[in-house]
């Protein structure tokens, strides 16, 4: 999806497929059709990029464990085996990324990137300021997330009986 191409979100649908931030799962139909996901990758490869460069203990960050440079330096290899290029068109301005010369190896990259779109699809996303998502300035544990989402399934399915 470069800059002289529609834009993601305006791309052409059926009313049958899923639509969501920067992906789409396409309808399927005939007896081999295969569900996919179709991505903006540039997106979600800027997407991963800003979530490394958040600073350590903020919102939104994505860090990788340990501090010996050596344990992930093969992965930081691959992360950063592309570059972006700020493109114009359409009236609009974007990241394209561009594979390095000599450093043909980005399937990590390709994997992280693959994990976050996958979590989108599963519904995670950032926490927005006021969302309610948080408890006195705190953030929620799982546990108490999982106890909500029981509650409003209990709930609908009360209120379906």
């Amino acid at each position: 999806m470069g800059a002289s191409r529609v834009p993601f979100t305006e791309c052409k649908r059926e009313r049958s497929d899923r639509v969501a931030h920067h992906w789409r799962i396409l309808s399927v139909q005939g007896r081999r059709a295969v569900r996919h996901v179709v991505v903006d990758t540039n997106y979600w490869k800027s997407f991963v990029h800003a979530r490394l460069n958040v600073a350590m203990g903020d919102k939104g960050r994505l860090s990788l464990f340990g501090r010996s440079t050596q344990e992930h330096r093969m992965f930081a290899e691959h992360l950063t085996a592309e570059y972006r290029v700020r493109t114009e068109g359409r009236g609009r301005a974007l990241d394209e990324w561009k594979v390095r010369a000599g450093k043909p190896d980005n399937h990590w990259l390709d994997c992280l990137v693959g994990c976050a779109v996958a979590a989108s699809v599963q519904g995670a996303a950032l926490l927005e300021k006021g969302s309610g998502q948080t408890r006195g300035g705190r953030p929620l544990k799982l546990s108490e997330v999982l106890k909500r989402r029981c509650r409003s399934r209990w709930t609908t399915t009360k209120r379906k009986l």
